[in-house]
């Protein structure tokens, strides 16, 4: 399951940062519902491994399931032994991201800088989230986009709400990663199933 795919079939990453696993499946299901296909469980969250493995078992046929937050080699392992395709990074660590691919495993390591950016690319990263996005502006991704290959994926991550999506995309945006403007700890499956239609709506009518 290739991340670029689920990016095509709708450009938004649910970041679940702080999710407990008995919270896991209903949001996991009502994020499904509205049309997300691509969620990640943060490795800082509670018990994260256990609402990964929660989350491929039921979703994972049709979500790519992932880890955020991945900080090194062996945490690449236990992620994909609890199931989880994606491997998501604030940093660019070129070991971290050959070991995902290693393991067949989807990665978006983090990148503020050109340098940073086609490191991890010649490393093997599928996408490069522009972390943090607040400093990331959309002439910052403007720039980018004129000296790498049209083929890369650009997802900025951090401070993303549904009113600030739309010049990120006329700068050359292919998807977007989303924080507590989706879901934060102690929201209800409703709540973030409201969320979720607001970024997908504002998707569509960019």
């Amino acid at each position: 399951m290739k991340l670029r795919e689920r990016l095509r079939e709708l450009p938004l990453v649910a970041i679940l940062r702080g999710i407990t696993p008995a919270e896991a499946l209903p949001v996991g299901l009502a994020l499904a519902e509205a049309g997300f296909r691509i969620i990640e469980v943060p490795l800082n969250s509670p018990q994260p491994l256990r609402s990964i493995e929660m989350l491929a078992s039921e979703l994972g046929s049709s979500c790519l399931i992932g880890a955020g937050t991945v900080m090194s080699v062996a945490q690449v392992g236990e992620v994909a032994d609890a199931g989880g395709r994606l491997i998501v990074m604030p940093h660019s660590d070129a070991a971290v991201i050959r070991e995902a691919k290693a393991l067949s495993l989807q990665c978006a390591p983090g990148i503020a800088t050109p340098t940073e950016g086609l490191a991890a690319l010649a490393a093997g990263a599928d996408a490069l989230k522009l972390f943090p996005a607040e400093l990331l502006t959309p002439p910052v991704l403007k720039a980018l986009r004129a000296v790498f290959t049209a083929d890369t994926l650009f997802v900025p991550v951090g401070g993303i709400t549904p009113q600030n999506m739309a010049p990120y995309m006329a700068a050359g945006a292919n998807g977007f990663g989303l924080g507590s403007a989706l879901y934060k700890p102690g929201s209800t499956p409703v709540q973030v199933a409201a969320n979720a239609r607001a970024f997908v709506a504002a998707w569509r009518n960019a």
